[in-house]
């Protein structure tokens, strides 16, 4: 008897920090989420397709959540909590080496009021020992009947095949939506722009990284080189000056730190030319939040 084609779309939520990034770059099998071990590093909706001759999953990995301090945490709360209502799985992913967050027994009650079947994946089971798995398993289980629970670690790929074999049980027949050799939506100026605001969380401190925007001006490709222009926008001069670094060092090392990731993403070489200007407050403002790219549904 032929197998049916399966697909289905399955939101990754959590909170800050817990690995989704992580999990959906390993499952994607390539760099389409950044990573940073700073809160709120995703702040869009992220798309990853997976797809086999048997079955299609669309994973969207979504920020995390979280109190929102200003109207850029408000919009990335909203599109977390949006992601959850038009979905067929939700998978709930929280950090094994953390316990259970009061946020985390709020969102488990949440998520048992959506009538959509969740799988609670415990992450990063690399860093602590089994038998500390229990309890925390226990304690998950007496806030939400989990249609299963999956221990992982997505960073070393542990238990992600499990996962998208569980996934599968909970999608129906259905159609292939995106092309079987595509594996995200981001266009590749959104993925280079997210790669430049990598590096700045990795080596930035405090809350620079969190006030920055990168907007890509100009992506070109030219015989066997693309050239890409990037201003990075920052909200106070004090930032611009620890961004740029004494005589640019600071800049020159962001520069060559997203050069080679962006080379291969692309597959070829990478001129790449960063600015650095200010735009005071512009994670309250609604213009400039539309404006460097963090839309809404509503919006477009």
């Amino acid at each position: 008897m032929e197998n049916k084609f399966k697909s289905g779309f399955c939101a990754l939520i959590g909170m800050p920090n817990v690995g989704k990034s992580t999990l959906l770059n390993t499952i994607a099998g390539q760099k389409i989420a950044i990573i940073s071990d700073k809160p709120q590093t995703t702040r869009n909706r992220i798309l990853a397709v997976y797809s086999t001759p048997h079955e299609q999953i669309i994973f969207t990995d979504t920020p995390g959540i979280h109190d929102p301090h200003n109207k850029l945490g408000e919009y990335m709360v909203r599109v977390a909590n949006e992601s959850m209502r038009d979905t067929d799985v939700v998978i709930f992913v929280v950090d094994a080496t953390r316990g259970i967050r009061d946020k985390e027994r709020e969102i488990a009650e949440n998520i048992d009021k959506l009538g959509v079947p969740c799988i609670l994946v415990i992450n990063k089971i690399d860093m602590v020992k089994k038998e500390n798995l229990l309890p925390m398993i226990a304690d998950f289980s007496s806030i939400n009947h989990f249609d299963d629970i999956i221990p992982i670690s997505a960073k070393d790929n542990d238990g992600v095949q499990t996962l998208l074999s569980t996934i599968t049980q909970y999608i129906d027949e259905g159609p292939m939506f995106y092309d079987e050799d595509m594996v995200t939506d981001q266009p590749e100026k959104a993925i280079a722009a997210e790669i430049i605001r990598e590096k700045m969380l990795w080596l930035l401190d405090k809350e620079v990284p969190h006030g920055i925007a990168i907007e890509i001006t100009r992506m070109k490709e030219q015989d066997k080189l693309t050239s890409i222009n990037a201003t990075i926008y920052c909200e106070r001069k004090s930032h611009k000056g620890i961004i740029i670094g004494k005589n640019g060092e600071m800049l020159k090392k962001i520069g060559t730190l997203a050069r080679s990731d962006i080379e291969k993403m692309l597959g070829r070489k990478v001129y790449l030319e960063l600015w650095v200007r200010i735009k005071n407050d512009w994670r309250n403002s609604d213009f400039l939040i539309r404006n460097f790219g963090y839309r809404n549904d509503d919006d477009i």
